[in-house]
Order: structure tokens, then sequence, then C-alpha cells
């Protein structure tokens, strides 16, 4: 029987070193015996190699340094869980992603969190700085001199190609724009959360997405909102991640109450909005705010599936290459920007479904960075074999990797579709 308090982040138990250990030999137990998730991820050859040369040839030989090294090879693509026939409902109870994070807030409760992992979970701090600076910050970060200081200093990978930061930010953009649809015009209504990288980085896709979204009669607001705090729970920082969820869940409970439904362009803040705002805080509102949370591609899809989606779609795409990101996958929506980009006339759309390797802050770690480019290489040379007129991918991050691979920038499917609309 499971150890509870692996899904208890409340139990003043959760952050204890032995009873996580006892909890990763118990799971490491299973797995050993199961091997399924062997192809995943780095982290489970590490694990049964470790198994395989210890003395006892079994979880129980696992020194914690073994143990840790397993750990830190996880990059929460979350692709396990549903891979593994043990997650729950299963008596067995194997939720290794949370397991993971779990060691990880153990560790940077005894150890302190790591300067590298404060400094990457600050998202929103580094996006306002970036931004405020910018395009000063962009030619900063494409400085050799600077990228072998933050290199060092930082322990990011001076070969990572990094975002750029936009000045006039979406949220700017946002309140200072004429809204197509006014509330209460009877389309629906959305909040849009819109992500630190639309925010900072990207916010082309969240023009793209209120275009889009306002084009089917949709009224959209942009509550309140900070990271979503994912970027802290990679790094163990479990305290500045539970801020972050209690803010976000206050402010879009209060969308959810005025009957909004809330719609994300990013599938890292879709999942962790959906999945780990309700274990984190266990609340109702937490709930229900995950309950009412859609990826912006599914929404649309849902709209469609009703009837209510325009489909005057007059501009070809030609080919897409479509990269499935892992975090979608990991809520089981199937494959809804695929099948929204399929109603385009004049396009075809070809997918592929392999990781990326960059997840969260992991492929921006000096220590990771060529094993996060050798995870890339059987995507990026699918991406290739297409031969594409565009690529497209709903995850920013994966984005970057793939620019960094093979040249070229890829879109968000969202901008597609308004790219689609033609006007």
């Amino acid at each position: 029987m499971a150890d509870p308090i692996v899904y208890d982040i409340r139990s003043p138990d959760y952050l204890d070193t032995e009873s996580v250990g006892r909890e990763m030999r118990r799971v490491f137990d299973v797995c050993a015996g199961c091997r399924r998730c062997l192809p995943l991820c780095p982290s489970f050859p590490e694990l049964f190699d470790r198994i395989d040369n210890n003395p006892t040839e079994d979880a129980e030989g696992l020194t914690d340094a073994d143990m840790r090294g397993v750990v830190d090879l996880c990059y929460q693509c979350k692709l396990c869980y549903n891979h593994c026939p043990y997650h729950p409902p299963h008596r067995w109870m194997i939720d290794f992603p949370r397991l993971m994070l779990r060691s990880r807030a153990a560790r940077a409760k005894k150890e302190g969190v790591t300067f590298q992992d404060r400094v990457l979970g600050m998202a929103d701090a580094l996006g306002r700085l970036g931004s405020l600076f910018a395009p000063l910050s962009n030619w900063a970060n494409r400085m050799r001199w600077n990228r072998a200081l933050m290199e060092s200093v930082l322990g990011i990978h001076r070969d990572r190609n990094l975002p750029a930061y936009h000045r006039r930010t979406f949220s700017r953009w946002f309140r200072r724009r004429r809204p197509a649809v006014k509330a209460g015009a009877g389309g629906g209504a959305v909040a849009l959360f819109a992500t630190c990288t639309v925010e900072y980085n990207e916010p082309a896709i969240g023009q793209a997405a209120v275009e889009v979204l306002e084009r089917n009669g949709i009224d959209v607001s942009h509550p309140e909102q900070r990271c979503c705090g994912m970027p802290f729970l990679d790094g163990g920082d479990l305290d500045n991640a539970l801020k972050c969820a209690r803010a976000n869940v206050a402010s879009l409970h209060r969308a959810v109450k005025e009957g909004r439904d809330i719609v994300v362009p990013g599938p890292t803040c879709s999942f962790t909005l959906r999945n780990e705002y309700p274990h984190m805080l266990g609340t109702e509102a937490a709930k229900e705010v995950a309950a009412r949370t859609f990826d912006v591609c599914e929404y649309l899809m849902r709209r469609h599936k009703e009837g209510r989606l325009d489909t005057a779609f007059t501009a070809p795409l030609g080919k897409v290459a479509y990269h499935l990101p892992c975090h979608l996958k990991a809520q089981n929506l199937g494959y809804k920007s695929r099948d929204l980009l399929s109603l385009i006339p004049g396009t075809t759309v070809a997918m592929s479904d392999r990781c990326t390797g960059v997840d969260g802050t992991w492929g921006f770690k000096k220590q990771y960075f060529d094993l996060s480019m050798k995870v890339a290489l059987p995507l990026l040379r699918e991406l290739d074999e297409a031969r594409p007129d565009v690529v497209a991918t709903d995850c920013p991050l994966a984005g970057l990797q793939i620019e960094k691979g093979r040249g070229g920038k890829p879109l968000h499917p969202i901008q597609l579709v308004r790219r689609a609309y033609g006007d």
C-alpha cells in the first residue's frame, strides 16, 4: 500500500526525508519489475542501471546518491504517469512525477533552494525586468561574454537560445486595445490566463488568441494573474509555488463565479491549473477553477462540436508539421490542435508527439543542455522529414528547442488559425 502522504502536500510528513526515501524505494521497486517507461526519459535508464549494478540488485540497495541522480534527470514531462499501469486508482498508487517533485521539495527544505533554481523559478520577475529593458536585454542575451557570465553565475548554458523580451507586453496591449465583443453579448465569456511566456516573450500568441476568440463572439477578460508556479515546483521551492497557486486561484475563481471559462494558450500552465492546483491547495475554489480550465484549441474544438465555431477560413496553410507537447498529452485531451488546424481548407497536418526534452527549466541548465538536445533529436528528424511549409507547437519552450535544433521559429496553432481567417 502506498504511503498516502505522497499525495498530500499539507501533511506535516510530506517533506520528511526519511518518509520520502521509503516511498521512493517502494515506487522504484515497482518500476524495476515493470520497466515499461524505459524509453520515456533519462530518469528510467538511470534508475534501472543503478538497481542492476548495486549489490542487492533491488531498490533497497539504492543509496541516497543513487536516488538523487534519478530525481535530477526527471524533467517533469509527466508522460510516465499515463504510461504507468499502476497509477491511481490502482492499489499501488504510483505517481512518479509527483514523487520526483516531492523529493525536490524535501531536499530544498533540508539544503535550501539552490541559487540556480531560485533564479530560474522567478519567471515573473525575470520577465518584468527583461521587458523593462528591452531591446537592450535581448542584445545582452546574444552577447557571448554575457552568456559566459550567465553560465558561470546562473548555470544557464551559454548555447541555450533564450526567448526575446518585448517592451510592449501582452497585458499592456490588452489594456489599450478596443474589444471587438461586448460583455454579455451571448457568445460566451472567458478569462484568458496568458502565461508568463505570452506576457513577456510571445505577446503575438496572446493577441492571436484574443482575436480568434472575439471573432467567434466570445467576450475575453484578462484578470489579475501571476506565474502558474511550475518553475518554482521544478526547483523544489514549494513555498513560492503555493503563493502563486493561491493568488491565481483567488483571481480566477472570481472569473469562474462570473460565468467565465478559463482559457490557456500554454500547456504547462493549463496542466498546472488543472492537475496541480487542486492537489496543492485542496480547496473547492481550486477544484472549480480546474474544472473550468481549457487549453485554447481544446476550447475552440469544444465550440466546433457544438456547431458554434466560425469556420470561414480563407487562407490555406499548406503542410503544417505539428508538434504535440508532452503537457497536452499528459492532460488526455486527444489531438485538439491538430484537429483544429485540419479544419482549414488547403491544409494538411503531419503530427509528431516526440518529446523536446526542454520541459520547464531543466533544458536551460548547463548540466543538462547536451542531454536535452539529444532527447530532441528524434523529433527534429521527423520535422525535417516532413518538409513542411510551417512548423507549429503549442509549447513555446518546445518551440525554442525546435528553433535551436533546426532553425526557423515555430508558431502556435492559434497564430495559424488567426492567419487562416485571412483578415
